[in-house]
């Protein structure tokens, strides 16, 4: 596994660090030649117009943290930087920097850059289909047996003066969403009731996982469970044997499956090909 990983990482690098989660969605800028109401234009710099699909395929080559700053925040940052670009780009051509070795040999590369990110892109796209998803589904499913998993509430305290202090008042009749949402110092969950959902015996620590599983539905824990978070009273609401839903787990296939196909890609492009390896300095190698 180690060895495709590695495989895999260097394929991602040679593409300029294309990520597959990014080769498996599809291109939601608007196609050049698109009415001007689909691809407006935003800006003009000298004459020269800037439409709304550059800025857009500006963003998306943009780190994930950026991407997801409000669009009134970055869109005319964003906007900023192609006219800077722009400009700088016509003080270079009025300077002849195009005539330069250097840019027809660095053009050569962007191509075949862009060339390979396109065709990985589009055969990514066009092969991960419903059916091999379900495949993948499948697969997942026999490889990873059901477990079973609990559905409970906590109320987190810090002492067990006040977690004996909580049972007591739950015998009593107390609400338990109520308490929770009052006392509990697990603010995430408290303000859900003190619901942490459907779990497994392995995500949780192992006091409190030992005590979940040995209660059954519509129980309270009769005495304070320790772990190193403070003092937990646990109720269990439900219990039930089951693997992710096909929802749950279909970006992570996604993932998969467009490694898959990048790896037979590119196996498939060495079959039949002329490869000669050198030494760094330029020697052939030895046998």
């Amino acid at each position: 596994m180690f060895a495709r990983v590695l495989r895999v990482a260097a394929v991602s690098l040679a593409l300029g660090g294309v990520g597959f989660t990014a080769l498996a969605q599809t291109d939601t800028a608007p196609p050049a030649g698109s009415p001007a109401g689909e691809d407006p234009v935003v800006a003009k710099v000298n004459g020269a117009e800037i439409r709304r699909s550059e800025v857009t395929r500006t963003i998306a080559s943009l780190p994930p943290q950026v991407q997801q700053m409000p669009p009134q925040m970055i869109f005319p940052a964003v906007i900023d930087q192609i006219i800077n670009g722009k400009l700088v780009a016509e003080a270079g051509y009025k300077n002849n920097v195009q005539k330069d070795p250097e840019v027809a040999e660095r053009l050569k590369r962007s191509e075949e850059r862009i060339v390979q990110e396109l065709y990985l892109t589009r055969e990514v796209q066009k092969r991960i289909t419903a059916e091999r998803l379900q495949e993948a589904y499948n697969q997942f499913k026999k490889e990873n047996p059901p477990q079973d998993e609990v559905k409970a509430s906590h109320i987190l305290v810090d002492s067990e003066d006040a977690a004996k202090a909580i049972i007591a008042d739950l015998k009593k009749g107390g609400d338990f969403a109520k308490i929770a949402g009052e006392k509990s110092s697990d603010k995430s969950a408290a303000q859900q009731g003190g619901d942490l959902g459907y779990f497994t015996k392995d995500q949780m620590v192992e006091p409190f996982a030992n005590a979940a599983f040995a209660m059954k539905p519509g129980e309270i824990s009769q005495t304070p469970v320790q772990t190193q978070f403070g003092w937990h009273v646990i109720k269990v609401v439900d219990r039930r044997t089951a693997v992710p839903s096909f929802e749950e787990k279909e970006p992570e296939l996604r993932e998969q499956v467009a490694r898959e196909i990048v790896n037979g890609l590119v196996t498939q492009a060495h079959q039949g090909a002329t490869i000669q390896r050198f030494n760094i300095d330029g020697t052939p190698k030895a046998p």
